[in-house]
């Protein structure tokens, strides 16, 4: 006989005996009754306690389901369309059909094998909080014990153990305790694949884009349910969830090698009917271990809970209190602190050999790129691209190094030139791709003939705005920059958005089957700041009130990767950040109140799961802990049914690290500093020991930057972003340095080092000097900076860990490369002295920060 066993949290509830018509369980929170009818045991009564008020949630049910399969289900998918008539995924798109295939089948379309109804048999109360019910058909016993849980009041767990009777394929779903009426969801959500305030017609932007509430029962492979949860919202202020226990899920590295793909749980909004109730299914029909010989049990453990308040009161129960995110956070430590990396990565990318930096010769003038060996279309392994200007320009006058001041930045200022059209025409001002072709010597986007506005703010906007804020006399790129920006603006329809692309032959809009909810509108931000005309400001917040209209509020975005077909990715967050700086040039509420919304909205693509332990796991012949692979914690490119992450995992690309750090010093909200500290902190698993370079996805381990060298520029760029992030909120805003634009692309990190900042009021400028700090603990960090005015410099420490760290920091004055000797070291708060190249003693609190001067 074969037993399958999965057991893991606690919950339930209270009152009621033996042998009666009604029973029932409640406590200060939940009121929860049955009545035995002709059916069996059905729900009376649920009712919450909201602001001190009893309230009824949705239409109490409790029928139990059995889908039931005697051979294993067809595989076969089911073909949809797009609004515009379009067979979808197009064949263009090589990455997503397998995805899609799996997504319209059977089982993932909630129409395979039997379902079998029935309500409880028999009842009874075994303790004040808890109830077994109990019944028998024609394919199992079932037994399942309802518990309120004694920690979390607003929870009740649910046990089921069935022995089945027949051979045959088998899933359990988690009963329904009640359904929603469609006009009374608030908000609905499975994390990582959809949320939204209303049912979406349109299955192909419901269930690939995640755009609304999917009107299919469809089941969600756990592998992208970024928080292990399905919740709806009522509009009578309760958010109803059902969380499967810890150990349910998939470990996505389970032993010696990647095991991110299977699938052992699945999701659902609605239930089998179709109707709106929260819903798991174990084990998913047709995939281990579903298949049972009669005699075999199946057990499984979920919980229900009831929440007085929204989705993200939900969402942080699940991932904070049944999955222990924090704890999971505890655990990491790093190996390399993060701006040891970043000095690193500095000779990285200065090494044309290992940078894969090229310069050609494009109409007459010589431009520099990386060289590129991803998808892109019409490439025959010649693409070349940059990534982060904000970034180069950055690390060059952090360092003033001559190998990047001469050999880089002028070939790649020359690059973003030439990949400018400047004819009269329709195309006049925007960036006409993002990759040169060595070979055709063209520049092209990435997956087809098409110019988007997203790529004109990316690609002319952001990426000359960040250079200007370094070379603000440049009037050749304020010129270009002023092309682009009415370029922009001429695009902006009437209500304030944009299309999503032009097809480069016709002129014509190209995926209209979809708008444009991405951050287009910060391209007038950039042109605003540095051209200073009203009229860019004022397009920059017409586009933005469209957006939170049409984006925000219903819960719906777009991606910017044209290689999956726009599938929602990182520029929700660059949303996020674009309403976050349109508000510092405001000031106005409803933009900082949009972007918090948001940069939460964004915390559903940051995984909670499995829970990190210290267990003991082998990566490509190295035993390594659990929580260094862990995914906990890590963001994907894209999630949903589309998404590289359902293949790849997530990746170490924390661009949205920098955010959540200003989020949280908004709102406090804890879930957000959390995660920003996840992402960054402790993932020495994935850096090449060779070139410091992190690998982009989860499942490429310690590769390093592979096809992608570019990335390397990225990595600085976000890892400089959330430290001084850090370093502002941990210094109650004593340390703080202009910010730049953000990014193309990857997401919401921003440049700095173009202006003097402050620290405790004196004014100075970042600088990068390899060696002139050091500190033997790889979990402190050390920034440094250099007055404006006089000779001093500056360290700012900051603790990775959150406990107390003592270490001897040392200066080392000849980096300096003055001749100067250092007369005293200056704590910033308490007076001390020490001789020149003198170990200097620190200690830092749990997150901490502390800061030195240094007098030359």
């Amino acid at each position: 006989m074969k037993t399958i066993m999965i057991w893991a949290g606690v919950l339930m509830l209270a009152l009621s005996g033996c042998g009666q018509k009604e029973i029932a369980l409640k406590n200060e929170n939940l009121n929860v009754q049955w009545k035995k009818g002709s059916d069996g045991w059905q729900l009376n009564e649920l009712q919450v306690l909201v602001s001190k008020t009893w309230t009824p949630v949705g239409t109490p049910s409790g029928r139990y389901t059995l889908l039931f399969s005697e051979n294993k289900p067809d595989t076969t998918s089911t073909v949809f369309k797009t609004s515009t008539g379009v067979v979808f995924p197009e064949k263009i798109y090589r990455y997503q059909q397998d995805f899609w295939k799996q997504a319209t089948a059977s089982v993932s379309l909630n129409t395979a094998g039997q379902a079998v109804d029935f309500f409880p048999t028999e009842a009874k109360t075994t303790s004040p909080d808890a109830i077994v019910f109990s019944s028998d058909n024609d394919y199992l016993t079932l037994t399942a014990t309802w518990t309120l849980d004694k920690t979390f009041s607003s929870d009740i767990v649910v046990k089921q153990h069935a022995v089945v009777k027949k051979d045959g394929y088998y899933s359990l779903s988690s009963p329904t305790l009640v359904t929603i009426a469609e006009k009374d969801m608030a908000w609905a959500a499975v994390p990582g694949y959809f949320q939204g305030n209303a049912i979406q017609k349109d299955f192909v932007r419901g269930y690939a884009y995640g755009q609304g509430v999917p009107e299919r029962p469809v089941i969600y492979r756990e592998r992208c349910v970024s928080t292990l949860t399905s919740i709806i919202d009522t509009k009578e202020n309760v958010s109803f969830s059902v969380i499967p226990a810890p150990g349910l899920g998939r470990d996505p590295w389970a032993k010696d090698q990647k095991t991110h793909e299977d699938w052992n749980i699945g999701v659902s909004h609605k239930n089998r009917a179709a109707a709106l109730s929260p819903s798991l299914y174990f084990p998913v029909l047709g995939e281990n271990p579903s298949h049972l010989k009669a005699g075999d049990t199946l057990s499984f453990e979920f919980r229900y809970s009831l929440q007085d308040g929204n989705w993200y009161k939900s969402l942080n129960h699940a991932a904070n209190d049944i999955y222990q995110f924090k704890k999971g956070l505890a655990l990491r430590t790093n190996k390399e602190s993060l701006m040891h990396r970043v000095e690193a990565m500095h000779h990285y990318l200065t090494d044309p050999k290992t940078s894969l930096w090229n310069v050609e010769t494009f109409q007459g003038m010589k431009i520099g790129g990386q060289e590129y060996h991803g998808g892109v279309v019409g490439s025959q392994n010649d693409a070349i691209k940059n990534s982060d200007y904000g970034a180069m320009w950055m690390l060059a006058n952090a360092t003033g190094d001559p190998i990047l001041q001469k050999n880089v930045l002028p070939y790649a200022l020359n690059f973003k030139l030439a990949q400018q059209q400047t004819k009269p025409g329709f195309f006049q001002g925007a960036a006409m791709g993002q990759y040169y072709l060595m070979k055709r010597k063209i520049f092209v986007e990435e997956w087809g003939e098409f110019v988007e506005p997203i790529s004109l703010t990316y690609y002319t906007m952001l990426d000359m705005g960040n250079i200007l804020l370094f070379e603000p006399e440049n009037k050749l790129l304020r010129d270009r920059l002023r092309l682009g920006a009415d370029l922009l603006l001429h695009w902006q329809k009437s209500d304030g958005s944009w299309e999503v692309a032009y097809d480069q032959e016709n002129q014509k809009p190209l995926f209209t089957d979809i708008q444009d909810l991405r951050p287009t509108f910060y391209g007038l931000i950039v042109a605003y700041r540095i051209l200073k005309d009203e009229k860019y400001l004022a397009a920059a917040e017409k586009g933005a009130t469209w957006l939170m209209k049409e984006g925000v509020e219903k819960g719906q975005f777009i991606g910017v990767c044209g290689d999956a077909r726009y599938a929602p990715d990182f520029a929700t967050a660059q949303t996020a950040q674009a309403l976050l700086d349109l508000y510092d040039l405001t000031h106005k509420p409803q933009y900082r109140d949009a972007a918090i919304a948001t940069a939460r909205m964004y915390t559903t693509s940051i995984y909670t799961h499995p829970i990190p332990t210290r267990a003991a796991k082998t990566v490509k012949g190295r035993t390594r802990e659990d929580w260094e692979i862990a995914q906990a914690g890590l963001g994907f490119e894209h999630g949903g049914i589309m998404g590289s992450a359902q293949r790849n995992g997530p990746i170490q690309l924390a661009s949205h690290a920098g955010l959540f750090v200003r989020a949280f010093a908004l709102t406090g909200d804890s879930l957000l500093i959390d995660m920003a500290r996840a992402s960054a902190i402790g993932r020495d698993a994935f850096v090449d020991s060779a070139t410091h370079v992190a690998s982009y996805y989860w499942q490429a381990m310690n590769k390093g930057s592979g096809p992608y060298p570019h990335h390397a520029w990225w990595q600085i760029g976000w890892i400089t972003d959330y430290l001084m992030a850090e370093a502002q909120l941990r210094s109650d805003n004593n340390v703080v340095f202009p910010r730049g634009f953000v990014t193309p692309k990857v997401g919401p990190h921003q440049s700095y080092g173009f202006a003097a900042g402050k620290i405790y009021k004196e004014s100075a400028n970042l600088i990068l000097r390899e060696g002139l700090f050091s500190v033997a603990n790889p979990n402190i960090e050390c920034i440094a900076a250099r007055a404006t005015s006089g000779n001093r410099l500056f360290v700012v420490l900051l603790n990775d860990r959150n406990e107390t760290l003592h270490d001897m920091l040392r200066i080392d004055a000849a980096k300096w490369k003055t001749g100067a000797t250092v007369k005293s070291i200056t704590e910033l708060t308490t007076q001390k002295t020490t001789p020149a190249g003198e170990f200097v003693e620190i200690t830092l609190a749990p997150y901490g920060l502390q800061v030195f001067a240094i007098d030359l």
